[in-house]
């Protein structure tokens, strides 16, 4: 005869984590394709919306300002509007943006120390890309 299974009790059943890991919750927060270059140049200190747009290539004004939203919802900067005419608004990180951003360091560094291999990689794969298609 099969044994009953056990029935938790609703009162004491433990609730599922939000994240499954440490870098789960990493993720979470720097996911997008600019978040971590914003983390990046907000780590040199107070940046105009222009000058982010100038520093990260190729980001559409509206994913800029949506990934910057994001961001600032999750606690990681913070959007100072000067209430100036004409408007001055700049960006800064929060202490647990600074963390996060010094987080990413050795990623940058790898990145740079790693740079021209990458390059040769990427290469070989969008050539093979090619003759595929």
């Amino acid at each position: 005869m099969a044994e009953a299974l056990p029935v938790a009790d609703p009162a004491t059943a433990s609730v599922a984590p939000l994240f499954t890991c440490g870098l789960d919750a990493t993720l979470k927060i720097i996911s997008g394709k600019w978040k971590p270059l914003i983390l990046y140049f907000l780590l040199r200190g107070p940046t105009r919306y222009g000058e982010l747009k100038r520093a990260i290539r190729d980001v559409s004004d509206k994913v800029l300002i949506q990934q910057l939203k994001e961001l600032e919802a999750d606690g990681v900067l913070r959007r100072n509007d000067h209430k100036e005419v004409p408007p001055r608004v700049d960006y800064t990180l929060t202490v647990l943006g600074q963390s996060l951003a010094r987080a990413l360091e050795p990623l940058c560094q790898w990145g740079t120390e790693n740079m021209a291999v990458m390059e040769s990689i990427f290469a070989e794969r969008d050539g093979w890309a090619r003759r595929r298609g």
